[in-house]
């Protein structure tokens, strides 16, 4: 279900902002350093149509990166065939991006528009390298790439090596055409599980290092087991193996160590009228993550969040 991937992609990119300059990088071929204030935009646009009623559009990211230049970012997670539908809804949504800050002067209209790159999670024989639009005007013919990053395309040396941790939720893509055989193999099925096992030992030494937050490995942690969980469906053995070692790293992960990360940055705040202020937003956000998929009880959320029972009960609106 594309929607499981699609969330997945949204949030890593929301709640761990300094994981999109790599992959900026690498798609369009910048230099950020990964100091520049990423700002996002709002995601939902309605898009006017005379014969039809307004129709809501909800972009995967739409952000800017100030750097020496700000310059505006549109991304797309795709897992489909491709089937050509997707550079109309491109299209679209870049206009509506464009027109939201466009400007008028003297009756001259300027809009701007973003930098588009899609990426694909699995990959086809005619998954293409990159796209393109090709925009004719009385003024005369414009045309730009839109560049492809094919998931599929990278190893796990070269997911660390180039700090493409936000690729790691979906790598279980590259072994997705192996399900059956693992799924029946225990020695292949093993082999899967130490791959997995590295990755945990690697997020590990990265956060020990200093170069991701506890909070950073926990949501990796965590979105590549929802991933995992629905990509690997049919598959139980698969299922059972790598995904109950993914489950139990999570568990692992102290909740503690997430409030301390944000106590040092600063970003504690108060969440609630009667809540302590000592309470990180951090937290907060987890819990309300926790709370919308409803996968865990309000106790469970608790301990997992280091927050009090009655704290995510007034979240839940209990």
């Amino acid at each position: 279900m594309a929607t499981i991937y699609d969330g997945a992609f949204r949030t890593i990119l929301n709640d761990c902002r300094k994981l999109i300059i790599p992959i900026i990088n690498e798609i369009f071929h910048e230099t950020y350093t990964g100091e520049e204030e990423i700002r996002f935009s709002p995601n939902e646009h309605f898009i006017d149509r005379q014969d039809d009623a307004d129709k809501e559009r909800i972009t995967d990211t739409n952000f800017t990166i100030f750097g020496k230049v700000p310059k505006k970012y549109h991304l797309e997670c795709e897992s489909s065939l491709p089937d050509g539908k997707i550079m109309i809804r491109l299209f679209e949504y870049d206009a509506q991006i464009a027109l939201d800050e466009g400007v008028v002067t003297k009756e001259t209209l300027t809009v701007a528009f973003p930098n588009t790159a899609v990426l694909y999670l699995r990959t086809h024989k005619n998954t293409p390298d990159k796209m393109k639009y090709v925009i004719i005007t009385p003024g005369g013919t414009i045309q730009y790439d839109v560049p492809v990053m094919k998931v599929q395309a990278y190893s796990l040396n070269d997911i660390f090596e180039k700090g493409l941790l936000m690729l790691i939720p979906f790598y279980i893509f590259s072994h997705e055409k192996g399900f059956s055989e693992y799924n029946t193999d225990r020695k292949k099925l093993a082999e899967l599980k130490a791959e997995y096992q590295e990755i945990l030992e690697k997020l590990d030494r990265l956060e020990q290092q200093g170069v991701i937050g506890a909070y950073d490995k926990r949501t990796i942690i965590e979105l590549s087991s929802d991933v995992i969980k629905e990509i690997t469906r049919k598959y139980e053995n698969v299922q059972k193996s790598v995904g109950d070692m993914m489950r139990g790293a999570l568990i692992e992960t102290s909740a503690r160590a997430i409030l301390s990360q944000g106590i040092s940055q600063g970003i504690s705040q108060g969440i609630n009228q009667g809540i302590s202020q000592g309470i990180s937003q951090n937290q907060r956000e987890t819990a309300l993550r926790l709370l919308k998929r409803g996968k865990q009880t309000i106790e469970e959320i608790a301990e997992d969040t280091g927050l009090g029972v009655s704290e995510v009960k007034l979240l839940a609106g209990r």
